[in-house]
């Protein structure tokens, strides 16, 4: 079992940045690949980046590539999205979730998910 706890959202304006937070509870984070989702009113869940569970390589959907970094810190059970230059469009619920398979943009693949954290960028 792993629970995940996301922070860090809010409110900013267009171009400004924000880093989300997920800490993961559990002996055994590192053996997860982390995933970040997100999603919008009216809209289906989706994939916005994941991280390998040991090299800490990471995968990005192309609306966010070059703007979005995913980092993990396995000593203290963290993961990080770090969002610059962010747009309106990115306003929404955004999700960490954690599998044991290796990093997917496939949702159904994750078997644990936070809350989420509500991230607004305004015009």
């Amino acid at each position: 079992q792993v629970r995940l706890v996301e922070s860090g959202g809010g409110l900013v304006q267009a171009g400004g940045s924000l880093r989300l937070s997920c800490a993961a509870s559990g002996r055994t984070f590192a053996s997860y690949a982390m995933g970040w989702f997100r999603q919008a009113p009216g809209k289906e869940r989706e994939f916005v980046g994941s991280i390998s569970q040991s090299i800490g390589l990471s995968y990005y959907a192309d609306s966010v590539k070059g703007r979005f970094t995913i980092a993990r810190d396995n000593a203290k059970n963290t993961v990080f999205l770090q969002m610059n230059s962010l747009k309106p469009e990115d306003t929404a619920v955004y999700y960490c979730a954690a599998t044991l398979s290796s990093p997917q943009a496939q949702k159904s693949e994750y078997a644990y998910w936070g809350q989420g954290t509500q991230v607004t960028v305004s015009s």
